[in-house]
């Protein structure tokens, strides 16, 4: 990756990004990973990473929406960044998206990781557009210099 800070938008698979990050959009963590099946993002991140990505997740608690949290790869050499995406019956709101796709760039610049890769936050189970999800994102993503490359990627 470059030593200026990139935005791109792709098309195609997350996990195949060459980043050092994922974020996976999540719900507030008040049902534990094991209790449902992840689907999307999550469920792609279980298959690939195994379970202890989910597990360090447990430990963290019930989370605000929006907020960010950072944990292992699991069986992926990336680190993963946990967005409360989706609050209460799995809903959410493109101001949700905003301060998910803010926190992670956050917790990120805090924890110096030079490149991230995001879903669209909201646009699968939260039922947002796509197209408006894109415009939150890549708003949040421009508005100032993270330090980082920043990816954003349409499944």
């Amino acid at each position: 990756m470059s030593n200026k800070m990139t935005v791109q938008l792709k098309k195609g698979d997350l996990f195949s990004q060459d980043v050092a990050c994922f974020v996976n959009p999540w719900n507030m963590n008040f049902i534990p990973w094991f209790l449902l099946l992840p689907h999307g993002v999550s469920g792609q991140l279980k298959k690939r990473a195994g379970l202890a990505p989910f597990n360090e997740l447990l430990s963290k608690g019930v989370l605000k929406p929006g907020s960010a949290v950072l944990t292992t790869g699991g069986k992926l050499p990336q680190s993963i960044i946990h967005v409360a995406g989706l609050k209460w019956y799995w809903m959410t709101d493109l101001r949700i998206v905003e301060k998910c796709t803010r926190s992670a760039l956050m917790l990120a610049v805090d924890k110096n990781i030079k490149s991230i890769a995001f879903p669209l936050i909201g646009a699968g189970v939260g039922g947002l557009k796509k197209g408006d999800v894109i415009s939150v994102m890549e708003m949040v993503a421009l508005e100032k210099d993270w330090g980082m490359d920043i990816v954003i990627v349409e499944y």
